[in-house]
């Protein structure tokens, strides 16, 4: 049985769309995912352990938070500084 993420996937990937209606859906999917960084970057502040998935290895790294900017959180780990999306953080 499908989920109710996939049904909508296939939905979007081989239903008959638009132009307009795709774009529609893509302004809904950056509406919603600038809302989720705002919330994550409310709940956090300086000093916070927090850890994300790196896209680069793939791995998790944690670490501490050091500033939060518009765009993104610099977050200090043992491998260095890293500049990340609010998003992709979740606190330790």
């Amino acid at each position: 049985m499908l989920s109710e993420i996939q049904k909508i996937n296939q939905s979007i990937m081989f239903g008959h769309w638009s132009n307009a209606e795709l774009a529609s859906m893509i302004d809904a999917v950056k509406f919603a995912r600038a809302s989720l960084q705002k919330q994550v970057k409310q709940g956090l502040s300086v000093g916070d352990t927090v850890s994300f998935t790196s896209s680069k290895t793939g791995m998790t790294v944690t670490g501490t938070v050091t500033k939060i900017a518009i765009k993104y959180v610099t977050v200090r780990t043992a491998q260095g500084l890293w500049k990340v999306p609010a998003n992709m953080l979740s606190v330790v």
